[in-house]
């Protein structure tokens, strides 16, 4: 895919994606329990889900702004909800407090994006992302 194709004309996609790759990756050294259906593994699919929920709402959003909206509050969520597998990965001793807290400020920043983007879309300013 072209860079300005779809989704990937979002910042707040490239950065979640970004993003998601660190995660992945660091994920992968932790004990093997975590990886299937452990925490490991939940910070990899809730962190993955942002980006996938995000190229799914743009394609969607060709029909209904409605489901480009709806998409974007997935996201969201799924960008709340890496941020409490972070701190179960601190809590277990997967990730320094330091790396947790970066990740954690890193979602934080591509929550507020996505919560900028609702915005606009609500108030008709972003009509094509």
């Amino acid at each position: 895919m072209e860079a300005d194709e779809g989704a990937w004309r979002l910042e707040v996609f490239r950065r979640a994606y970004a993003l998601s790759l660190v995660l992945h990756r660091a994920s992968l050294s932790w004990p093997k329990v975590e990886q299937y259906g452990g925490v490991a593994d939940q910070l990899r699919r809730s962190s993955k889900s942002i980006c996938a929920l995000l190229a799914e709402g743009v394609g969607r959003q060709r029909a209904s702004r409605g489901e480009f909206r709806r998409y974007l509050v997935m996201a969201l969520g799924s960008a709340d909800e890496a941020r409490l597998w972070c701190r179960y990965a601190e809590d277990l001793g997967y990730a320094t407090p330091d790396q947790a807290a970066e990740w954690r400020d890193s979602l934080r920043e591509v929550a507020r994006m996505l919560q900028g983007l609702i915005a606009r879309q609500q108030s008709g300013v972003v009509s094509d992302p």
